[in-house]
């Protein structure tokens, strides 16, 4: 009985997600398709439609250490990335417009694909061209004071490790740019959708802040030794807070 009320509640969360992307698809797009300076007000509305969706699907929200970002800095936020509910809490969880990079298999989604590819760049994973134009893609925004957003273990984490083997590309793009990296700490969202099922339930999910951390100067082993410092940083959140 749980299960069939847990999938008429899924059911519900998911029709409700792409309900509300229909109303506010267009308030998205438009802004930022004018000029990069819109963006700030495609992510207002995409902030209102997370923000909606979640409250509708009982999914509530703890931020501790937002402070700790300065509004005027572009940075290039990294995070534990456990779940497909990523999509709505990133919005939430960071208060600057960003460009994220997303798996060129969700632009397939109908009008979903459409609307989030105005602020995500799709990337094939298993194609070093498309991950190197990815990263240059990536460079532009931030040269204009834009913030990134990746998820350095490349993709959803289903197993029990804490995080999975990173991927360099953040740590390259940090180093290249000089722009710091902010470690992100999403807590509970595995638990909202857990392991290896598709089904939503209500619940909380804590969001941790670090201090920012600062490239090294360009080395042969710099991308390496930023790598191993990001993650010692946000493994030790995960281990502290979860």
């Amino acid at each position: 009985m749980i299960k069939i009320l847990q999938t008429i509640f899924t059911i519900y969360s998911i029709f409700l997600f792409f309900a509300l992307l229909l109303m506010l698809g267009l308030f998205i797009v438009i802004p930022v398709s004018i000029n990069p300076a819109g963006g700030n007000l495609s992510f207002l509305f995409i902030r209102i439609w997370a923000r909606i969706w979640s409250f509708g699907s009982g999914i509530r929200y703890e931020f501790h250490g937002r402070e700790i970002i300065d509004r005027r800095q572009p940075y290039i936020y990294i995070f534990n990335h456990r779940s497909f509910l990523d999509a709505a809490i990133i919005p939430l969880a960071i208060p600057q417009q960003v460009r994220a990079l997303g798996k060129k298999e969700l632009s397939q989604i109908p009008f979903f694909g459409w609307v989030v590819g105005k602020v995500a760049i799709w990337v094939d994973r298993t194609d070093a061209e498309s991950r190197r134009k990815s990263i240059d893609l990536l460079v532009t925004f931030l040269n204009q004071g834009i913030s990134a957003v990746v998820a350095p273990e490349g993709t959803r984490n289903d197993s029990d490790a804490p995080l999975l083997p990173f991927k360099t590309g953040a740590f390259r793009l940090a180093i290249d740019t000089g722009i710091p990296i902010l470690p992100i700490a999403v807590i509970g969202a595995n638990k909202i959708m857990k392991k290896g099922s598709l089904l939503i339930s209500p619940g909380k999910i804590k969001i941790y802040y670090s201090k920012p951390i600062y490239p090294p100067s360009p080395s042969d082993t710099a991308i390496s030794e930023l790598a191993d410092k990001c993650r010692r940083r946000l493994e030790a959140m995960l281990l502290t807070y979860e």
